[in-house]
């Protein structure tokens, strides 16, 4: 039986139990529900559009969402947490089948999961994850393995030091302080690294993602570490950014820098494509489809998997101008 028929059932007969009371206190309520339409409904925060990545999230969601005949209540949480769990308890209220989000943060969210839990309704995370130690409050995570992405990036590092007999020095943009995205990718690069004990990490700092952000972190890195051979940024909008300011620095970037990031949207791929990054890990933003094949899935009662990997690649220059041209983000 599916989630939102067992919920049918027991608003009904409470309904039914109820009835001489309300109609005593003379109240009635229209509820929630989708209208009668028959329509799955589909309450979504999404993060923000703090870069290129999350706006084709964003359209990947939305297009699909109409594709898949689901009914989409969309929120946009603009980097705060409080906004994604005041959004998903208005979803609570409004009864919708299944809630999804992806996490500004990695912490704070056991209370309202388990508000949505005891409202028996189940939660899909997507792109981010949750630390959590109850698994139970959500369905399933999809989204990219973070740490990968972070390592993939630190080992072609290492591969094209593997010569270099002195110090090589690197400085990290970081993502949204706290975010999984930014805990894994530091993480992951940090521990490929260490393979070669002459790349050192001389600063790491938040660039929040952002373009701008990702400009004005650059900007005191080169001023506080004039001897700079490596960036490492988290994304591509903060490396495109870091651009900006190195060559204002009189540097090359590409060259006298080398520029590592992860994303691969169409701004970094041409950066990379036109010599100005050095290499790309990969995080697909295009998860509308398969998050609304989950939708169905677990709205159905359906047992699904507790993590869905998404399938990505890496970039060099020339791969990359192998890829614009049918590149869709």
């Amino acid at each position: 039986m599916s989630t939102r028929r067992t919920r049918t059932i027991v608003a009904a007969l409470a309904a039914v139990l109820l009835a001489g009371s309300v109609a005593a206190c003379g109240n009635s309520d229209t509820g929630g529900g989708d209208g009668g339409d028959g329509k799955i409904v589909l309450g979504f925060s999404q993060v923000g559009a703090e870069s290129g990545w999350r706006t084709a999230n964003t359209t990947s969601i939305k297009e699909a969402a109409v594709e898949a005949g689901i009914e989409l209540k969309f929120d946009d949480a603009q980097q705060k947490q409080e906004n994604q769990i005041k959004a998903i308890r208005n979803f609570i209220q409004q009864k919708v089948d299944v809630i999804a989000f992806s996490p500004v943060v990695e912490s704070g969210w056991d209370t309202v999961l388990k508000e949505a839990k005891d409202a028996g309704i189940p939660v899909i995370l997507t792109d981010r994850a949750v630390d959590s130690a109850d698994k139970s409050l959500y369905k399933t995570f999809l989204g990219s393995d973070f740490v990968k992405e972070g390592r993939l990036a630190g080992e072609w590092l290492v591969e094209q030091t593997k010569t270099a007999t002195g110090p090589v020095n690197i400085v990290e943009l970081q993502g949204t302080t706290g975010s999984a995205p930014a805990n894994d990718r530091k993480e992951g690069f940090a521990a490929a690294i260490a393979a070669n004990p002459n790349l050192k990490i001389v600063a790491s700092q938040s660039g929040d993602f952002k373009r701008a952000d990702g400009k004005q972190v650059m900007e005191q890195f080169l001023k506080a570490n004039p001897d700079i051979d490596v960036l490492f940024a988290h994304n591509d909008d903060m490396g495109l950014g870091a651009l900006e300011a190195i060559t204002a620095a009189g540097k090359v970037p590409g060259k006298d820098i080398t520029i590592i990031t992860i994303d691969a949207v169409k701004d970094g791929m041409q950066a990379l494509a036109d010599g100005k990054f050095n290499f790309i890990a990969e995080c697909s933003p295009l998860l509308g489809p398969q998050l609304m094949e989950l939708v169905k899935k677990v709205e159905a009662g359906e047992e699904v998997p507790a993590r869905i990997e998404t399938e990505e690649t890496t970039f060099t220059q020339e791969q990359a101008r192998e890829a614009l041209p049918n590149r869709k983000y």
